[in-house]
């Protein structure tokens, strides 16, 4: 494994089987369009400074290599932009082991929260640790999305639930954002759950929230987007539009975690305020989805997280499609409800189980998941002009990515045009 190599001046990939460049309208791909992927048959592509200056070819790029051009020979393999990664919860100390076990034999995610466990018991572990000892943590996961393709990462606080451990976590995401080659796009999730010491006056906690977490988060420059759990048992939608709205005037783009546990109005509150993106969305109906379209919100979907909880409730995938929504999809990665950061274990739930085909798959997890984070002109798809952050992947088709399943396919993997991440 190689970390953080030297950048040179330009590099050449050539030997490519397929070019998987995604290349089209700087916007989210809907519809139809999420099933045309670009793919350059033999293709290569020349890196200068870190970005894309030419897709083309093969013979096309072969002549344009310079002596002092380093050459990447993919061996005919598949080339593709990293994935990105647009809902995850990245830092966060301990595990939570012993839960899953007890879910195994029977115990439900609702019923452990219930006793004090689930996020609570995560919230616990994240207030005792130091931030060094986040930040450590924090590493360790940041090689797992490396070394299974993900090059930049949406990424959540949620785990501290007090003005100064949110913060902390906060903190946490930006040193590792300026440590490792993986990019972190931060997101104040202080409304995740409502802290125990809070359960009989949640009043209050909305208010701390609203009146003091949020104008610290945004003073400090700490977040660029809010999120809120929103289900009856945790975030009423009366008490997420108020924090959401809020959010907005300090300037902080909005997400909303909506109908996961039930119908509950998440999906027509997201359109009512027009967030970015609405997550999770299992319960999501017919009327949710003809608002979401309306609003112009993406939805992201999480199936590892149904699939880690041993539910059959998967969210309408194909019924979005066909409404016309820019469909993403994500980990959701966290040390409860969907402990993996491997996006093409998620490409294969979203073929098995929300009947999508392996591009959809893809263009869900790269361009349109860069356009909820405001990064559709800069990642998500090789074109010029656009950051190097791209994966060869061991197979020749790029269908097996999903095909195979619980495999990682990255040989090599490469942000801003650095190897993050080499198996020899």
């Amino acid at each position: 494994m190689q970390v953080g190599s030297k950048l040179v001046s330009s590099l050449a990939v050539i030997n490519c089987a397929q070019l998987v460049t995604l290349a089209g309208p700087a916007r989210p791909r809907v519809g139809l369009e999420l099933r045309e992927l670009s793919i350059i048959h033999d293709g290569a592509m020349l890196v200068v400074g870190g970005r894309i200056e030419k897709v083309e070819s093969r013979a096309e790029i072969e002549r344009l290599i310079t002596d002092d051009c380093e050459v990447i020979d993919a061996g005919g393999r598949v080339v593709m932009p990293g994935f990105v990664d647009a809902h995850t919860h990245p830092v966060f100390a301990g595990t939570r082991v012993g839960e899953f076990e007890e879910r195994v034999l029977g115990a439900t995610y609702q019923q452990i929260a219930a006793r004090g466990g689930g996020i609570q018991s995560t919230v616990r572990a994240t207030r005792a640790a130091t931030l060094d000892e986040l930040v450590a943590a924090g590493k360790r996961y940041a090689n797992w999305f490396l070394r299974t393709g993900t090059t930049t990462v949406e990424a959540k606080s949620g785990y501290g639930l007090t003005l100064e451990d949110e913060l902390k976590i906060l903190r946490a995401i930006k040193l590792l954002n300026s440590k490792n080659l993986l990019r972190y796009v931060p997101t104040f999730l202080g409304a995740h759950d409502i802290p125990p010491e809070y359960k009989a006056r949640r009043e209050q906690y909305v208010s701390l929230l609203v009146e003091e977490m949020l104008p610290r988060v945004a003073a400090e420059k700490l977040a660029e987007y809010c999120d809120v759990f929103c289900e009856e048992k945790v975030f009423t939608t009366d008490e997420s539009w108020k924090i959401l709205s809020a959010a907005r005037c300090h300037g902080l783009g909005l997400r909303i975690h909506a109908d996961q546990l039930s119908l509950s109005g998440g999906a027509k509150l997201a359109a009512e305020l027009n967030t970015v993106t609405a997550d999770h969305l299992e319960y999501t109906d017919n009327v949710g989805i003809a608002a979401l379209k309306s609003a112009g919100v993406q939805p992201v979907l999480l199936p590892g997280s149904v699939y880690a909880l041993g539910s059959s409730r998967y969210p309408a995938a194909r019924e979005m499609i066909d409404a016309g929504l820019a469909v993403v999809l994500a980990t959701d990665f966290n040390p409860g409800s969907s402990p993996t950061p491997a996006m093409p274990m998620i490409l294969s739930l979203a073929a098995t189980h929300l009947k999508m085909t392996p591009a959809e798959a893809v263009t869900a997890a790269t361009i349109n998941a860069a356009f909820t984070l405001n990064r559709g002109e800069q990642i998500g798809s090789l074109e010029p002009g656009k950051l190097a952050d791209f994966v060869i992947h061991d197979c020749d088709d790029y269908r097996q990515l999903a095909y195979f399943f619980g495999v990682e396919h990255p040989w090599k993997v490469y942000a801003k045009g650095r190897v993050a991440f080499s198996r020899h």
